[in-house]
Protein backbone atom coordinates (compact mmCIF):
# COMPACT_ATOMS: atom_id res chain seq x y z
CA UNK A 1 0.00 0.00 0.00
CA UNK A 2 1.28 3.45 -0.87
CA UNK A 3 1.97 5.73 2.07
CA UNK A 4 -0.60 8.26 0.80
CA UNK A 5 -3.45 5.79 0.89
CA UNK A 6 -5.65 4.75 3.76
CA UNK A 7 -7.47 1.42 3.99
CA UNK A 8 -10.89 1.45 5.63
CA UNK A 9 -13.41 -1.34 6.16
CA UNK A 10 -16.86 -0.29 4.99
CA UNK A 11 -19.73 -2.81 5.15
CA UNK A 12 -17.20 -5.67 5.27
CA UNK A 13 -15.55 -4.36 2.11
CA UNK A 14 -12.11 -2.89 2.03
CA UNK A 15 -12.01 0.65 0.64
CA UNK A 16 -8.76 2.44 -0.12
CA UNK A 17 -8.71 6.23 0.20
CA UNK A 18 -5.99 8.53 -1.03
CA UNK A 19 -4.68 11.00 1.54
CA UNK A 20 -6.54 13.81 -0.22
CA UNK A 21 -9.81 11.82 -0.17
CA UNK A 22 -9.39 11.07 3.54
CA UNK A 23 -8.75 14.75 4.28
CA UNK A 24 -11.78 15.75 2.17
CA UNK A 25 -13.96 13.29 4.08
CA UNK A 26 -12.73 14.01 7.61
CA UNK A 27 -11.61 17.65 7.43
CA UNK A 28 -13.67 19.05 4.59
CA UNK A 29 -12.84 20.15 1.08
CA UNK A 30 -10.01 22.56 0.29
CA UNK A 31 -11.21 26.07 1.09
CA UNK A 32 -13.34 25.14 4.07
CA UNK A 33 -12.38 26.75 7.38
CA UNK A 34 -11.53 23.46 9.12
CA UNK A 35 -9.39 22.19 6.22
CA UNK A 36 -7.57 25.52 5.85
CA UNK A 37 -6.78 25.56 9.58
CA UNK A 38 -5.42 22.00 9.39
CA UNK A 39 -3.23 22.80 6.36
CA UNK A 40 -1.96 26.01 7.99
CA UNK A 41 -1.02 24.26 11.24
CA UNK A 42 0.63 21.44 9.30
CA UNK A 43 2.82 23.96 7.45
CA UNK A 44 3.82 25.56 10.75
CA UNK A 45 4.73 22.15 12.20
CA UNK A 46 6.83 21.44 9.11
CA UNK A 47 8.52 24.84 9.41
CA UNK A 48 9.55 24.08 12.99
CA UNK A 49 10.86 20.68 11.92
CA UNK A 50 12.88 22.27 9.08
CA UNK A 51 14.44 24.68 11.55
CA UNK A 52 15.34 21.83 13.91
CA UNK A 53 16.90 19.79 11.10
CA UNK A 54 18.87 22.75 9.75
CA UNK A 55 20.13 23.58 13.25
CA UNK A 56 21.25 19.99 13.82
CA UNK A 57 22.94 19.83 10.40
CA UNK A 58 24.93 22.92 11.42
CA UNK A 59 25.86 21.15 14.70
CA UNK A 60 24.30 23.92 16.77
CA UNK A 61 22.50 23.53 20.07
CA UNK A 62 19.31 25.44 20.72
CA UNK A 63 21.29 27.65 23.10
CA UNK A 64 23.89 28.45 20.43
CA UNK A 65 21.24 29.28 17.82
CA UNK A 66 19.44 31.45 20.35
CA UNK A 67 22.64 33.36 21.04
CA UNK A 68 23.15 33.94 17.30
CA UNK A 69 19.76 35.65 16.97
CA UNK A 70 19.46 37.16 20.45
CA UNK A 71 16.80 34.94 22.06
CA UNK A 72 16.75 32.37 24.84
CA UNK A 73 17.04 28.61 24.26
CA UNK A 74 13.38 28.26 25.29
CA UNK A 75 12.31 30.46 22.35
CA UNK A 76 14.20 28.21 19.90
CA UNK A 77 12.60 25.17 21.51
CA UNK A 78 9.12 26.71 21.10
CA UNK A 79 9.81 27.59 17.46
CA UNK A 80 10.95 24.04 16.70
CA UNK A 81 7.90 22.52 18.40
CA UNK A 82 5.36 24.95 16.95
CA UNK A 83 6.11 28.02 14.86
CA UNK A 84 2.52 29.28 15.26
CA UNK A 85 3.21 32.30 17.48
CA UNK A 86 6.46 33.46 15.89
CA UNK A 87 6.90 36.56 13.78
CA UNK A 88 8.15 36.29 10.22
CA UNK A 89 11.05 38.52 11.26
CA UNK A 90 12.16 35.97 13.87
CA UNK A 91 11.83 33.10 11.38
CA UNK A 92 13.97 35.02 8.89
CA UNK A 93 16.60 35.75 11.57
CA UNK A 94 16.72 32.04 12.41
CA UNK A 95 17.21 31.02 8.78
CA UNK A 96 19.83 33.74 8.23
CA UNK A 97 21.76 32.47 11.28
CA UNK A 98 21.50 28.94 9.83
CA UNK A 99 22.70 30.24 6.45
CA UNK A 100 19.58 28.83 4.82
CA UNK A 101 17.76 30.23 1.79
CA UNK A 102 14.11 31.09 2.43
CA UNK A 103 11.31 31.46 -0.13
CA UNK A 104 7.78 32.57 0.73
CA UNK A 105 4.91 32.35 -1.71
CA UNK A 106 2.27 34.97 -1.07
CA UNK A 107 -1.03 34.83 -2.90
CA UNK A 108 -3.77 37.48 -2.82
CA UNK A 109 -7.19 35.79 -2.76
CA UNK A 110 -10.40 37.81 -2.37
CA UNK A 111 -8.54 40.71 -0.80
CA UNK A 112 -6.80 38.55 1.81
CA UNK A 113 -3.19 37.49 1.90
CA UNK A 114 -2.55 33.76 1.97
CA UNK A 115 0.99 32.58 2.62
CA UNK A 116 1.78 29.23 1.05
Amino acid sequence: MKNKEMMVMENNKLRIYSLDEAKDKHLGKIGTERRDKYEYELRLDLLGEMIRQARQERNLTQTQLGELIGVQKSQISRIERNAKNVTIETILRVFRALKAKVNFNVELIDGEFKIA
